[in-house]
């Protein structure tokens, strides 16, 4: 394509990993892996029944990350600094990187998420139509 726009297939790249310690199978794919210019990695996470993350932070050793998490289909146990949430389809949870935090999967049927890290930083959106309307639905 003349602009550099590419296209990625559902499962492209799947690779099954452990996470932090957890159990269980995890699929991931991380998409556009090498060629997004973004600093941010965005990946599909696909937990089986009773797998897990393992809980976790990323505030030390040069890896302070912080991390957003969409539920897209199943149920998830989301642990947030010793609280328990449960975070079902559409909701989503956002982790500073001190925040201790690890997602499982109650079961009984897979978990999907989207994930999205990288390092804080801010980006200006005010400029974007879509930005000022979501501060005004979210009373900021």
């Amino acid at each position: 394509m003349s602009s550099g726009a590419d296209i990625e297939r559902v499962g492209a790249g799947t690779f099954d990993h452990t996470l932090h310690g957890g159990s269980g199978r995890t699929t991931i794919q991380f998409h556009f892996a090498g060629e997004m210019e973004m600093p941010v990695a965005v990946q599909t996470w696909v937990l089986e029944p009773g797998a897990s993350e393992g809980t976790h932070a990323h505030d030390r050793g040069g890896q302070e990350l912080e991390e957003f998490y969409l539920v897209l289909s199943g149920e998830a146990e989301m642990h947030l600094d010793g609280t328990l949430h449960i975070l079902h389809p559409g909701d989503s949870a956002l982790c500073p990187p001190a925040a201790r935090r690890g997602v499982a999967n109650p079961g009984p049927d897979e978990l999907r998420l989207l994930v999205v890290w990288g390092p804080p930083g801010a980006a200006d959106f005010s400029g974007f139509g879509t930005y000022q309307k979501a501060l005004v639905a979210r009373g900021s």
